[in-house]
């Protein structure tokens, strides 16, 4: 893989916190993850996934080393700089769907493009766009709290996509959801990655959703301990 592949690279990046004593979250880790790739990290509580996910989002910097997102360097951009980057490069999906919650699904989808200055009108034709592909452009006018797990999830997934970010985070997005609601999001996930060649790296403790993606991360006291292709992935790549 070449530097000009990568969407994201850490190179040397550890991220330590002092309480008495120095812990690190993560220690000297590399990891490079490619243009379109589906990228799990997994790691029992503990191991530096979250710590890794905002390190890569920019809500947090490491101690040592660099971290780059599409060629940028993220410690050299200013926190109004990093907050751009990952409001217009970074989808974010979070397992608490993150929806405020006195706004509709389109208001809520349309909110990023509102705080860019964006008129209500071109800013709503995009959510609606959006809510239809994940399949709630009947739910458009739905608040949170009249909405099922799955179909707010949908709504949070739409939301990553209002810029058409070249990286989705997903931290455990099915977490929340029943076994149904949770297969029907990996499923859509799928879908998008298949149209929008996005790359998606994707947090979760379940080993099924997991296997969804073509590579495993797995962290273990702050070290990549694995990297490997996603074992059931490759199984069904060779049965076809």
């Amino acid at each position: 893989m070449t530097e000009s592949d990568s969407v994201v690279r850490l190179e040397k990046v550890s991220k330590a916190y002092t309480d008495g004593q120095t812990f690190y979250a993560l220690n000297e880790i590399d990891v490079a993850v490619s243009r379109g790739e589906r990228v799990a990290i997994m790691g029992p509580s503990g191991s530096g996934k979250s710590t890794m996910l905002n390190l890569i989002c920019g809500l947090d910097v490491p101690t040592s080393g660099h971290v780059w997102v599409g060629g940028i360097e993220l410690s050299q951009l200013s926190d109004d700089e990093r907050t751009r980057l990952r409001r217009e490069k970074i989808g974010m999906i979070f397992q608490s769907f993150n929806l405020l919650p006195t706004l509709s699904a389109v208001e809520n989808v349309s909110l990023p493009l509102r705080l860019r200055d964006r008129s209500r009108r071109e800013a709503e034709k995009r959510a609606h766009a959006l809510l239809e592909r994940v399949g709630l452009h009947r739910q458009a006018t739905h608040r949170p709290d009249q909405m099922s797990g799955g179909e707010c999830q949908r709504v949070a997934i739409a939301r990553a996509l209002i810029f058409d970010p070249p990286l989705l985070l997903a931290d455990e997005p099915t977490g929340n959801l029943d076994s149904a609601s949770g297969e029907e999001i990996l499923k859509l996930l799928e879908e998008l990655h298949r149209e929008l060649n996005s790359t998606i790296l994707l947090v979760t403790h379940d080993e099924h959703t997991a296997a969804t993606c073509e590579r495993m991360l797995i962290l273990r006291d702050g070290r990549v301990a694995e990297d490997h292709a996603s074992i059931i992935n490759t199984n069904v790549t060779e049965a076809v």
